[in-house]
């Protein structure tokens, strides 16, 4: 078999210099033609272009919908070398994820003559489509602190120039046809590890830019090459239409780790423990004890909280990752007793970067510690505990890790794992998995920085394995993280917790606590909303977005309207939240659970600026009807809209709006403002 056919697409492998595969939309015209791979081997450029020996397996069907296919097949010229082609496909997705592994019968080497990567993963042409664009998802924005979407069109200009686009995306367009092609990495721009190099005949190429491997890294039966992930799409429609179509694959069929596109309500104890550091002058730790724990679980049962997630300061030392006994004497039992009784799940903080001093972890992989230009990672404090040194996960620690949440899930009851702290640079020691000491300490460090990502998803993937009912979110609440499409296949992000800073406005913050937007009222929703734009392409519920819960209600309404929009974070201090603020978020989120993954499925509609009047949130799902609008307003004033889908007529809406229905079955919305605020309206709730 050379071909697979969907009910969207064939896929077809002639296996040929100029077209090692080919994919084309049903109905469509000129096939998508996808130029093969090609290796530097032993100071030689080395290209597969082969015919299909054989598929090398049989079919492999994968616990996300998707249908796992693979071909192998020979090298011209070279009887030693072998490629493995993977599919994965899912009936109704138009996306599909490839991979390549590079095999051998003999002993050769990757090798850089020119000095840098000598990697090409793969070719096509934009020439049928004469609209391009470049979609990024590692933009930092300091005005926000936070990464944000950024959509790039691609000038004719750029082609003929023989620019560079980072992505990890591109999209071609025509009347009536769309493509796409992605890689699954990351990193923060412009540091790009693999890019899209534009040719003068609108030809592109998939390239590595550097650490994609190391000079003299071996291929051999025990060491084959292994790529990252890459994805192609073709439909027949338009560029809404695809975004439509890859929002339901990133839900759907992207990941095997189901549990973490469930749209959960998470509470974060992280808040609260820095406003007793900067407001009441105390110590981060002085509120993590069972007592107060205890009792902010019970406020957030009362508010419809599903994940209540520890941070820092739960445990005894890092590495080992046992209960403190002293803030918690039973060892979270009664914690977990409570938490089981509300039906809420249990989160807990982690840096899997590094392990205490005295830590069993340590001592048992101290040949995996980090180093950098020969000096060793550690000791340091880490938030009030006992100093610890830094472990590199790109070694043997990454599978100790996975074993440690492993049984923590067994013996201590979490399901949800706050990682943090984990910068996309920080090793370059010889004897890791990323270079020996031939490779040189910026091959190694490149090399760290291009797979420590990978290994994290290892681990959550093993993790997952073990524990299905798993999550893993990772912080990404600074710059200079592994931020892309590679690791939403394991896990999702920690997007926002505070905003920005004071620095970031150049503004100098003395002895006070340095985050802005960490009060009541409507500044902290303008910065949390601004990412937003990603659930365009990447559904928001992948982005955890904390939103303050403190009174007046006015805030706590324009907090809730923020955080239905699929965020679904709230960032406390529960204890201090009236009675009246408590019953506010319990009804609010009552009424969200019943359309939330309406929600979660349903692309965005919005209409005006984040911070602007109005700024209009549509989240209504096209095939139910079901789902909510979010109105908000700067200035006092009244608005009037138009859904953009038909409505379910079940409807809920706050005091300032009314509603009704056009022949279309659309809503009219009218919202009236007396102050600036947030108003909402949800359909098919009861």
């Amino acid at each position: 078999m050379d071909e697979i056919r969907t009910d969207l697409f064939t896929l077809r492998i002639p296996g040929e210099a100029h077209c090692l595969w080919s994919l084309k939309a049903k109905g469509a015209g000129k096939a998508i033609e996808i130029g093969p791979p090609s290796f530097e081997i032993d100071g030689r450029t080395k290209r597969a272009a082969f015919r299909i020996v054989a598929p090398a397996r049989e079919p492999r069907r994968l616990g996300n919908g998707c249908t796992e296919y693979a071909f192998e097949g020979g090298f011209a010229g070279d009887r030693n070398l072998s490629l493995e082609i993977v599919f994965r496909v899912a009936a109704g997705c138009p996306v599909v994820r490839f991979r390549y592994t590079l095999k051998s019968d003999a002993t050769y080497r990757l090798t850089k003559n020119s000095g840098r990567d000598a990697l090409t993963y793969f070719t096509f042409s934009l020439a049928d489509f004469p609209e391009a664009k470049e979609v990024r998802f590692s933009e930092f924005n300091e005005m926000v602190h936070s990464f944000t979407l950024s959509e790039r069109p691609l000038a004719d200009s750029q082609f003929d120039d023989a620019l560079r686009a980072m992505g990890p995306m591109l999209i071609g367009m025509r009347k009536g046809r769309t493509m796409l092609a992605a890689y699954e990495h990351g990193s923060q721009v412009p540091d790009a590890f693999v890019q899209f190099a534009l040719g003068r005949k609108r030809d592109v190429t998939v390239e590595a830019v550097k650490g994609n491997y190391c000079p003299g890294q071996p291929i051999d039966p025990e060491h084959p090459c292994e790529t990252i992930w890459m994805q192609l799409a073709d439909i027949r429609g338009d560029e809404h239409q695809l975004a439509l179509a890859y929002r339901q694959f990133v839900l759907r069929h992207f990941t095997q780790n189901a549990e973490s596109r469930k749209p959960f309500i998470f509470y974060n104890t992280w808040a609260w423990q820095e406003r007793n550091k900067w407001w009441n002058h105390k110590m981060y730790l002085d509120s993590m004890n069972q007592e107060r724990v205890l009792a902010e679980i019970d406020v957030a049962h009362r508010m419809g909280i599903d994940v209540f997630v520890l941070d820092t300061g739960w445990y005894e030392k890092t590495g080992d990752w046992r209960v403190n006994t002293q803030r918690f004497p039973d060892g979270l039992k009664a914690v977990r007793e409570k938490l089981a009784g509300y039906g809420m799940k249990l989160g807990l903080w982690f840096n899997p970067t590094v392990a205490a001093a005295s830590s069993k972890m340590l001592a048992n992989h101290r040949e995996c510690v980090m180093s950098w230009q020969g000096r060793l990672a550690g000791p340091w404090e880490i938030w009030e505990t006992e100093e610890s040194y830094g472990l590199c996960l790109a070694s043997r620690y990454w599978e100790a890790f996975a074993d440690e949440l492993i049984r923590l899930v067994k013996d201590v009851g979490v399901t949800y794992f706050k990682w943090d702290a984990i910068g996309q640079y920080g090793c370059d020691c010889p004897g890791h998995f990323h270079g020996d000491a031939a490779a040189g300490e910026s091959e190694r460090a490149h090399n760290y920085a291009f797979n420590v990502g990978r290994y994290m998803a290892r681990v959550v993937d093993k993790l997952c394995a073990a524990c299905p009912e798993a999550i893993v979110d990772f912080d990404i609440t600074e710059g200079g993280r592994f931020v892309g499409l590679g690791w939403l296949a394991a896990g999702k992000y920690f997007l926002i917790n505070n905003g920005p800073y004071y620095h970031n406005y150049n503004i100098p913050a003395g002895e006070i606590w340095s985050n802005i937007f960490v009060y009541p009222g409507p500044a902290r929703g303008w910065i949390c909303r601004t990412p937003l734009s990603f659930d365009k392409w990447i559904p928001s519920v992948l982005f955890l977005t904390h939103y303050l819960p403190d009174d007046p209600a006015d805030s706590q309404l324009i907090n809730v309207a923020s955080l239905i929009l699929g965020q679904n974070g709230i960032w406390g201090d529960l204890l201090s939240i009236s009675d009246e603020g408590i019953a506010t978020f319990g009804t609010l989120l009552r009424l969200y659970k019943q359309v939330r993954d309406d929600i979660t499925e349903s692309c965005p509609v919005r209409s005006g600026n984040v911070g602007g009047s109005p700024e209009i949130h549509e989240k209504i799902n096209a095939a139910t009807g079901r789902g909510a609008v979010c109105i908000f307003s700067s200035a006092k004033g009244e608005y009037t809209c138009v859904t953009a889908n038909e409505a379910d007529k079940r409807v809920w809406h706050t005091d300032g709006v009314s509603v009704s229905f056009d022949k279309q079955g659309r809503a009219r919305i009218t919202a009236r403002f007396d102050k600036p605020g947030a108003e909402i309206v949800m359909f098919g709730v009861e």
